[in-house]
């Protein structure tokens, strides 16, 4: 991933905090209560050999027009972040990726983004830059002078189309936890007709993403879902509420006694930390929180 390294010497830092039995992380800053950026998807991985979260997020003005996207990786050990914008390349203009990346799923230098309506955008995270001045500004969806002097970019590189609205993105584990080349991708509708596919993912460039299975949940405001085993895990929100958990195989999922947290979002599972993550996008419930598998009542 180059020779970028932590920290970045930001106060825009994440605070980890052991809450009734869970761990949190809360931004100390205005990322806790902004209006103008959102979080959406997550996924864990690796950074330089650390344990990473991302994050992914998108900004917009208050009116809801869309302005930028980017993916906070958090080292989960020490707590710092780093802010790398999503870029398209037209025409070598670098212009903000447009879309308001609901779900993440991190392969090596392969990110895989949710394009709602647009199928996976993928971006190489082996090739983040550093652009300046007005280029960085316009690509952080920053108006007029603004007062960003840099930013770090990954740059799309691909676009993959996808029979489904693409909501949301998520990791498919083995029974034996195992990661596999597969992810789940879903829809976000109001109504109970959302569906969730699973997908192989490309190996080469020249590679689709290939459909294995599809099912209907019959579950409204699904936000989120992961595989391992047969256990299926959907996260579903209730506007200002907290949001729901569904476990279970496929066609028998149950709600969890746990809650997620209010305005839920993505799911990754971390069978490394044997946690499973989700996040609250909503100012001042703003939270990315790893539930232990053992409040699931998960023997692993």
């Amino acid at each position: 991933m180059g020779h970028m390294l932590w920290p970045f010497g930001t106060t825009w830092r994440p605070v980890r905090q052991r809450h009734r039995g869970t761990v949190d992380l809360r931004w100390l800053s205005a990322r806790t209560w902004t209006r103008r950026w959102y979080p959406q998807g997550v996924d864990l991985g690796e950074w330089q050999g650390r344990r990473t979260l991302a994050v992914s997020w998108f900004r917009q003005k208050l009116d809801g027009t869309h302005l930028a996207s980017r993916v906070a990786f958090v080292d989960l050990e020490r707590s710092r972040h780093l802010d790398v914008l999503l870029a398209i390349d037209e025409d070598g203009m670098l212009q903000p990726a447009p879309i308001h990346a609901g779900g993440l799923a991190w392969f090596g230098d392969r990110l895989f983004v949710a394009a709602t309506g647009r199928g996976i955008w993928e971006f190489d995270l082996s090739a983040i830059r550093r652009v300046r001045g007005a280029e960085a500004r316009r690509v952080a969806g920053l108006s007029g002078r603004g007062v960003r002097a840099s930013a770090l970019v990954a740059v799309r590189t691909r676009v993959h189309p996808i029979d489904l609205r693409c909501s949301y993105l998520g990791r498919v584990f083995d029974a034996d936890g195992t990661p596999l080349r597969r992810v789940l991708i879903g829809e976000y509708v109001t109504a109970d007709s959302g569906r969730i596919a699973e997908y192989t993912i490309p190996e080469t460039d020249e590679g689709r993403f290939e459909e294995q299975e599809r099912f209907s949940p019959g579950l409204p405001r699904m936000q989120g879902a992961v595989r391992w085993g047969e256990r299926h895990f959907v996260s579903q929100s209730d506007r200002m509420h907290p949001g729901a958990l569904w476990t279970g195989r496929r066609d028998a999922l149950e709600r969890d006694r746990v809650p997620l947290p209010v305005g839920c979002e993505d799911l990754a599972l971390d069978l490394d930390a044997k946690l499973l993550w989700s996040l609250g996008e909503h100012p001042w419930h703003r939270v990315v929180r790893g539930i232990p598998f053992r409040a699931l009542g998960i023997d692993s």
